[in-house]
């Protein structure tokens, strides 16, 4: 008796079945006629991911200074170093392998120069900058302190606003330092603020705490404050190209001097100063032999001889 009453429920549950599709049928329009289909709009979803990599010779100042963005920027994936300079068309294709459609290079040169590039992969733009005074987290010792992996606010100077190069800078920058709320390793909090400041056309960064309480009174009223964290660092802008490094140059910095040119007018002026020293000395010899005079009859050597 089980059994027969277990095959009808299932008989029963394919007729219901086989209705709800005809139903269906029946409610098509057949004659062709236009039916309004409600489309809802579909939300466009952030999939920024940042490619982090440098270059071969960096020091350990920059090896901390990379560790420290990436602490702060969980949507970013670290790759080896990059064995050639020149090779630089090569990290638009290392970036679609590590399916990141941004990219963060430092190159390190002679001297502890460091430069870095922020690209948009893989068609560009670019853009090269000059990383100076650069203080880390461990060098700073900062009270301030985040959540790992929580999501920042971007705050910009407006100065970015005055230029073109500063829009499109700013752009970049908040498809490169933006945290998607989808990332994979991304917490749900937003306790600090990633300001990006435009003084002497350089741009500075610096990173802020955001406390609701004061920390001398933690049961009193909510007073929210800035504290910084840290990593500090400054940004000259030197070019900014069209194309995944490299292309037709955009813009280009005329206030712009290289560190080695730097050096080698120092060289030039430290040679300068000996130059004038040597010519000085050879100056002075030959007053000295125009000063110089003839022994006349009643000289001393000639009188007492």
């Amino acid at each position: 008796m089980a059994s027969i009453l277990k095959a009808q429920k299932a008989n029963a549950s394919k007729v219901d079945r086989k209705d709800k599709g005809k139903r269906k049928a029946d409610d098509m329009d057949v004659d062709g006629a236009e039916t309004a289909v409600a489309v809802l709009p579909r939300s466009k979803r952030n999939k920024q991911r940042v490619l982090l990599l440098s270059s071969r010779g960096i020091t350990h100042r920059m090896r901390h200074f990379m560790n420290d963005l990436e602490a702060l920027l969980p949507h970013v994936k670290k790759d080896s170093k990059l064995d050639s300079k020149s090779q630089l068309h090569l990290l638009p294709e290392l970036a679609d392998l590590n399916n990141c459609n941004n990219t963060l290079y430092f190159e390190a040169r002679r001297h502890e120069d460091l430069y870095m590039w922020a690209a948009k992969t893989p068609n560009g733009p670019s853009i090269k900058l000059h990383v100076q005074n650069v203080h880390t987290m461990d060098e700073l010792k900062m009270t301030g302190n985040c959540l790992k992996g929580s999501r920042g606010l971007l705050s910009f100077d407006k100065g970015f606003d005055d230029t073109e190069w500063g829009r499109l800078t700013k752009e970049l920058f908040t498809h490169i330092f933006g945290v998607p709320a989808t990332a994979r390793k991304a917490k749900p909090f937003v306790d600090h603020i990633l300001t990006f400041s435009i003084l002497d056309s350089k741009i500075w960064f610096r990173n802020f705490q955001i406390m609701e309480k004061d920390p001398a009174q933690p049961n009193g009223p909510p007073h929210t404050t800035l504290v910084e964290i840290g990593p500090r660092f400054v940004l000259t802008p030197i070019r900014i190209f069209e194309g995944a490094f490299g292309g037709a140059t955009v813009f280009s910095n005329p206030e712009f001097v290289s560190p080695a040119a730097v050096r080698s007018a120092a060289k030039r002026s430290k040679g300068d100063g000996y130059r004038e020293r040597k010519e000085a000395e050879e100056e002075a010899g030959k007053r000295r032999v125009l000063r110089h005079r003839e022994e006349d009859d009643l000289a001393v050597s000639k009188v007492f001889a």
